[in-house]
């Protein structure tokens, strides 16, 4: 019997290599903004909606990450890639936390459902951090704002969540039975709203 040479594992092609994230041009800038409602959180638009240009008039920052334009508060924006990378990446797991009026009142085991991770149609969430909350003090009024039915309660929920898939909150809460009618980022990372009026920036001192 002739001997046969040993079959050598095919490698792997070699993955292709994320670009890293840019050290800041010059001093690094951090800025805290509480996004209003139905503003775009990119600086330009070719069909003249309101975005942050509008806001925020300093040059060489961009978001990290994004808020919804039909979704409310904080926003971090940075000259820094690598504090950009910091916040979005999924394997970072940033903590972030919603405040979220829904409609109906959520009964204790559909909070639970939200809190051991439900499955939606991208695949299952982690587990969130999910608590009722009274109505935060000295909320600003949305323009427009949310459409009530008299007939149906809402209820306040605090959400806090480590992966930050698309509309997700509101697909979360959609999943129990109960549609969110305002979402509002208060918490990203360390950095809250406390302090920041509805359309308000502040550039921190780093």
């Amino acid at each position: 019997m002739q001997n046969r040479k040993p079959t050598r594992p095919q490698r792997r092609p070699a993955p292709a290599n994320r670009p890293r994230p840019r050290p800041p041009q010059g001093p690094r800038k951090v800025v805290l903004f509480n996004k209003p409602f139905d503003v775009l959180t990119q600086f330009t638009d070719d069909q003249n909606r309101a975005t942050l240009k509008d806001y925020i008039p300093l040059p060489g920052v961009y978001a990290a990450g994004r808020l919804d334009r039909d979704s409310e508060g904080l926003l971090v924006l940075t000259n820094d890639g690598k504090l950009q990378a910091k916040l979005t990446q999924p394997g970072r797991k940033t903590s972030k936390t919603y405040w979220v009026q829904v409609e109906g009142i959520p009964s204790e085991e559909a909070l639970e459902q939200l809190r051991r991770g439900v499955t939606l149609k991208d695949g299952p969430t982690l587990p969130a951090k999910v608590e009722r909350m009274a109505p935060p003090a000295d909320l600003w009024p949305r323009n427009p704002p949310i459409r009530e039915r008299k007939s149906i309660p809402t209820r306040w929920l605090a959400v806090t969540l480590v992966e930050g898939r698309n509309r997700q909150v509101r697909r979360m809460t959609a999943h129990i039975g109960h549609p969110t009618l305002r979402l509002i980022r208060y918490r990203m990372g360390h950095w809250t709203l406390d302090g920041l009026a509805s359309g308000e920036y502040r550039l921190l001192d780093d």
